[in-house]
């Protein structure tokens, strides 16, 4: 996302030409958490890249429309479960980093009467309360 974003910085006058391709580039990355592209989970197949229309590569020469079309409701078929799969790691690297936060946190337990910091603004003002008060 951070290249992406500089290159937009890059392009200054000219970003509306240039957004397109970052729009594009941002949908046929794979993401580190789900594993997989939005165009992917989105549609169940890989983005064809414009210029492959253009300039034909093997890939799009040898494709067949029979073959082409089994492929394509096989991988709807298989679509919800690599939806699955991808929600699975996000929840995954969800709780890893709640783990690593709460390796480093203090718990710290307050008891009635401790005196704890609080943030006083003058809608919140209570009459004779300071921004140490109280629990």
């Amino acid at each position: 996302m951070q290249n992406l974003k500089k290159r937009l910085e890059a392009a200054k006058g000219h970003w509306p030409e240039e957004l397109p391709g970052v729009l594009w580039a941002y949908r046929t990355t794979a993401k580190s958490i789900t594993g997989e592209t939005h165009f992917s989970l989105m549609y169940g197949a890989q983005a064809l890249i414009p210029v492959e229309i253009g300039e034909p590569t093997l890939r799009y020469l040898q494709a067949d429309e029979e073959t082409n079309n089994e492929a394509m409701l096989i991988n709807l078929e298989l679509l919800e479960e690599c939806r699955d799969l991808a929600h699975v790691r996000m929840a995954a690297q969800k709780q890893r980093i709640e783990r690593y936060y709460n390796q480093r946190t203090n718990l710290r337990y307050f008891k009635v009467g401790d005196l704890a910091l609080r943030k006083v603004t003058k809608n919140t003002r209570e009459l004779n309360a300071g921004k140490l008060a109280s629990i």
